[in-house]
């Protein structure tokens, strides 16, 4: 399967009507005029594989015994992550605000893995992620993501995107489409699931 380019990346989500435009609120809670959808580009199982191979072939030589990604938006590439890569996957949950491993899934300690992710904002549902994996005594070795919009991240391990989509953002406050009074969507999973 050969790997894919960002410009391949972007053409695909472009053929997907997966980047949209309007007025969002995104699941870090910041808002943008612009929202990636990448579950319609992931409806497509064929280009998923090819997206999860270009993830694998991005992270290098580096030892993975577990794939681990949060709910929902993570779960379909995260599984399609490690299945190439030939190892265990597990998603984490969102349970009264914080995320958590239910299904009797277990991280075990020493483990080496990698964090799955659609598309990384600020990053604070994956340093919660980050957060459980250390809790379990296992190791971090990067984080892979379709997309990162850009701006600093709330983790400390490496991030390794597929494509870098630089879209501005604002906090709720200073912006200029609520100002505007244009109403807002929050298409994100923690919105729905708060």
């Amino acid at each position: 399967m050969a790997a894919m380019s960002e410009p391949e990346v972007l053409a695909a989500l472009t053929e997907a009507r997966a980047i949209l435009s309007g007025h969002f609120q995104l699941t870090s809670g910041r808002h943008s005029d612009t929202y990636v959808q990448c579950a319609r580009v992931l409806e497509d199982p064929a280009l998923t594989m090819r997206l999860a191979a270009a993830m694998v072939d991005r992270i290098g030589e580096r030892r993975i015994d577990l794939v681990i990604s949060p709910a929902v938006g993570g779960i379909i590439i995260g599984f399609a992550v490690a299945q190439i890569l030939g190892v265990r996957f597990i998603f984490t949950e969102r349970l009264g605000g914080a995320m958590v491993l239910r299904r009797g899934f277990e991280i075990a300690a020493g483990a080496r893995v990698l964090v799955v992710e659609d598309v990384v904002t600020t990053g604070g549902s994956v340093a919660e992620v980050i957060g459980l994996v250390r809790a379990a005594g296992a190791e971090p070795m990067a984080v892979a993501s379709l997309i990162d919009r850009g701006g600093p991240k709330a983790f400390d391990v490496e991030l390794v995107p597929l494509l870098v989509l630089e879209v501005e953002s604002w906090e709720a406050e200073s912006c200029g489409l609520c100002l505007a009074g244009k109403p807002f969507y929050s298409p994100g999973s923690r919105r729905l699931s708060e």
